[in-house]
């Protein structure tokens, strides 16, 4: 990608590898902590994987909706990626294990150093342990995310891949392809999908659009979209307006 300098792919690198460090040592101090048995394991597992997928999700909303290229720090670090997607959805796949993973493997780290905090050197506490354990697994789904949404657009992803796409066990592409139509404003959970419906339902990023928009006047996606689409997209859901009526069809997104 342009503006990908040596200095943050080092950093990239750095992440990466911290990212993994931290994880290794969460894992001994998991071992070293109450065992956990029974149903309990599973459910530990699945409350971290919902829980990558919301934050997959919130992050994802955020670079999408707010700000521009000119946002300090944020738009060159985050946003521009977010937004040179929705021109060339195609571009994620040109990108090597650091250039794809790096960002997200930063945010890993910060959770399994939450983890390795929580657990300390002589954790006794059975909730400890069962936290512990479904931050190891959000660490996990963290660190994976980019990696599994760069699947998601792969026109022939290995078999494996294809098995835990069907199964829904990472980002099906059929189900993140509903994201790529405009309004651009649904299905940001990207890390497995499982999020979407339930804040879909309780229209929870449209809320909370509606109350930044209130506060600030400030519309998301009018870089992408137009004010006028972006605005109809707040009001409704899937094109159609809080009074019932059909809103403008958005206009392609302008790479911004």
């Amino acid at each position: 990608m342009a503006g990908y300098s040596a200095s943050h792919r080092a950093y990239e690198i750095g992440v990466s590898l911290l990212a993994l460090a931290l994880f290794v040592w969460l894992l001994v101090r998991l071992s070293r902590s109450p065992a956990i048995s029974g149903w309990w394991v599973p459910l530990a597992l699945f409350l971290g994987i919902l829980a990558a997928d919301f934050v997959s999700g919130v992050a994802h909303w955020g670079f999408d909706s707010w700000g521009n290229l000119d946002t300090p720090v944020l738009g060159r670090l985050a946003i521009r990626t977010f937004r040179e997607h929705h021109v060339d959805e195609k571009a994620i796949t040109r990108h090597d294990f650091i250039e794809t993973n790096g960002h997200n493997l930063g945010l890993s780290s910060v959770v399994s150093a939450t983890g390795i905090w929580l657990l300390g050197p002589a954790n006794t506490s059975f909730a400890s342990t069962f936290a512990g354990m479904s931050l190891c697994a959000m660490a996990i789904f963290v660190g994976m995310t980019s990696q599994i949404h760069k699947w998601s657009h792969q026109d022939q992803p290995s078999a494996a891949v294809r098995l835990l796409q069907r199964a829904h066990l990472v980002l099906p592409p059929d189900h993140h392809a509903l994201h790529h139509a405009p309004p651009y404003d649904k299905n940001y959970c990207i890390t497995v999908g499982w999020m979407n419906g339930p804040l879909k339902a309780i229209r929870f990023f449209q809320t909370f659009e509606r109350v930044i928009t209130a506060l600030t006047g400030v519309v998301p996606r009018v870089d992408d979209i137009g004010e006028k689409e972006a605005l109809a997209s707040i009001e409704g859901d899937d094109g159609v307006g809080v009074d019932g009526a059909a809103t403008v069809k958005p206009k392609a997104a302008s790479g911004s």
